[in-house]
């Protein structure tokens, strides 16, 4: 049997649902390969969305009508906004989801999507034309053809799950590895490398003694992952707090032996920002105790995530090292932990649509390009989702860069530097954090996305709306008060003479849009427009700072590079800028600039060589 679409997405994760949803909003007749549809969004680790950085891109992806943000708030079962005695810029929303409300929600959204089929089956091998892609080949010998295939495997390809000395194939616990493609993907040449994550124990709530710990309840905000959402819609539990302890880290350091992460049973890198156990005993040794959040999977499940203590040693190994801890003295262990080894292609190997450039209609999202989390998938998806389309259709992809969002950074990071372990999004990694805010995602980049068509029709009238609100009060703060005046409305100000618009006023932390409802009229616009206009007030001073530096950014950033541009032949540049530069082949000149190691007189010799060879063409 054979079926034609014109694209195609294999894997059902994060990262494959957004993908196969933005390409079918698009208007991109979509097939998205799945294993089994049950398994199509589910949420294969930690039961939490969002995060420190992760919060921002969740935000980022529903800006586009992406579907995590909304999925979590129809599963939210915990809500915190972390680093909320910080700047909003830092602050990060975060929650925890039922995991089968969750993928139900996913469900809900994908089976409701025009131009969209949901396939069940195991992908044997891409079907190639030359050096094109032209489709897919399942297990059963049947065929599905399509311009443009979009791999998001997760940790299936080649995957491997350790336990102790226990190894079986899969890409976690019952469901099985896709080796047939993992092998003809090595076969092709392209650059292959191991990754590692892994999975913490699920304990039986029933078994934990939740009264000698610590509660930590759901905020007590109104927030929500996505603006589409009516509030919090499911009841909201608390979680508890235990830590390791002397007991608990002689148990492990006996047993590091029986780890597959130090018998040499697993030679790829973790995650260094969300190690084993068994790691942080081993390189925090001065540690005495480290922190474990117990987080409820769900409303009618006992099964608890211990987040903190992912781990590979064998079974009683973990439940001896689990009782140590306060509260769980009498803990039962559903489903051990365990450590996945996967495949994944270096991502230097791709453009900035994650588009494998050596392999024409071909793209790669999510873990398969080296990365860790739900977020990061996500997000993934959405740009290879948009690039593919975007190239069926034969329109440009929309240009984002650092200076516009989280996803850019990453994808940045990604092509340029590659990786060495899974990476994982943190605000550090933005040089515009100020501009990147959480709150402020629908108005950096919702127009983009309707300029591509992203924006089904609820969004598409909820964000115009949105914008006649935004420009009615903006509008309003453009008109100029004095000292006086503000002074009039019950406000503590200095008279010393001063005039400036409404927003300039708003600068001050004790002037707010509520303070100033005597000289505007906000009406029925939504509170958390109102917030993020604050926000953009109180931000203004040190943006403003910024403004020549992203100026020179942007102006590189219209400087191209051919990707065929021979480094080796531009004098002045050393061994190892040659082979940074091969290696990443960079699209612009700002791009070049980020390379590790590119000094200020290499960017000026390479401008140079490509204005000749531009000059040369063109003659």
């Amino acid at each position: 049997m054979k079926r034609d679409f014109d694209l195609i997405v294999v894997g059902g994760g994060h990262a494959g649902c957004e993908a196969a949803a933005v390409a079918a909003r698009m208007g991109v007749r979509t097939a998205l390969v799945s294993f089994t549809k049950e398994s199509i969004g589910a949420m294969s680790c930690n039961p939490a969305i969002g995060g420190l950085g992760k919060g921002h891109l969740v935000r980022e992806v529903d800006a586009f009508d992406g579907l995590i943000g909304r999925a979590a708030d129809a599963a939210g079962i915990h809500y915190r906004m972390l680093n909320m005695s910080k700047g909003a810029a830092v602050q990060g929303p975060r929650l925890q989801a039922d995991r089968k409300l969750y993928k139900a929600a996913i469900h809900r959204m994908l089976d409701i999507q025009e131009n969209l089929s949901i396939v069940e089956g195991e992908v044997a091998s891409l079907i190639f034309e030359s050096d094109s892609v032209r489709g897919i080949r399942l297990i059963d010998d049947s065929q599905i053809t399509a311009s443009v295939v979009i791999l998001a495997t997760g940790t299936f390809l080649n995957g491997k799950l350790f336990r102790g000395e226990e190894t079986v194939s899969g890409g976690r616990t019952g469901e099985a590895s896709a080796v047939f493609l993992g092998q003809q993907i090595r076969e092709a040449g392209l650059p292959i490398a191991r990754m590692k994550t892994g999975t913490p124990p699920r304990i039986d709530a029933r078994t934990i003694d939740w009264a000698k710990l610590p509660e930590q309840p759901s905020d007590d905000g109104d927030w929500t992952m996505s603006p589409l959402s009516t509030g919090r819609q499911v009841p909201q539990i608390f979680c508890a707090i235990s830590r390791t302890n002397a007991h608990t880290h002689d148990i492990i350091r006996g047993n590091l032996d029986r780890s597959p992460l130090f018998s040499g049973a697993i030679d790829a890198l973790g995650p260094r920002y969300c190690p084993s156990i068994e790691d942080k005993i081993h390189r925090f040794a001065d540690r005495d105790s480290h922190q474990v959040f117990l987080e409820p999977e769900g409303l009618d499940t006992h099964y608890v995530y211990p987040n903190g203590i992912s781990s590979s040693l064998p079974a009683e190994v973990q439940e001896a090292f689990v009782r140590t801890m306060d509260g769980l003295a009498q803990a039962e262990i559903i489903v051990p932990g365990y450590a996945v080894e996967y495949d994944h292609i270096d991502p230097r190997a791709l453009d900035s649509s994650l588009k494998v450039r050596e392999m024409e209609g071909l793209y790669c999202a999510g873990q398969i390009n080296g990365t860790t989390g739900y977020e990061e998938a996500a997000a993934q998806g959405l740009i290879a989702g948009i690039g593919a389309a975007c190239m069926i259709q034969g329109k440009p992809v929309p240009e984002l860069d650092r200076g516009t969002s989280y996803i850019a950074v990453m994808i940045d990071d990604l092509i340029l530097q590659g990786v060495t372990e899974p990476y994982r999004m943190l605000t550090a990694r933005a040089e515009y954090r100020l501009r990147l805010r959480a709150d402020n995602a629908t108005t950096r980049l919702s127009a983009v996305a309707q300029s591509v068509g992203c924006l089904g029709e609820e969004r598409l009238r909820w964000f115009n709306q949105r914008e006649e609100q935004r420009t009615d009060i903006m509008k309003q703060l453009e008109a100029s008060h004095s000292c006086d005046v503000i002074a009039k409305q019950g406000i503590e100000v200095r008279r010393d003479g001063t005039k400036q618009s409404l927003f300039d006023w708003l600068r001050f932390p004790n002037i707010t849009l509520e303070s100033l409802e005597g000289l505007i009229a906000c009406g029925d616009i939504a509170p958390i427009l109102l917030t993020e206009i604050e926000e953009d007030a109180r931000y203004a001073p040190y943006l403003e700072r910024q403004d020549s530096e992203l100026k020179d950014l942007r102006a590189n950033e219209q400087i191209r590079l051919d990707e065929q541009l021979d480094y080796s032949a531009i004098p002045g540049l050393s061994n190892e800028m040659v082979a940074r530069l091969n290696s990443a082949k960079p699209e612009t000149l700002a791009a070049a600039s980020r390379l590790r190691g590119i000094t200020p007189a290499a960017l000026a010799a390479i401008l140079v060589h490509a204005r000749r060879s531009s000059n040369s063409l063109a003659a």
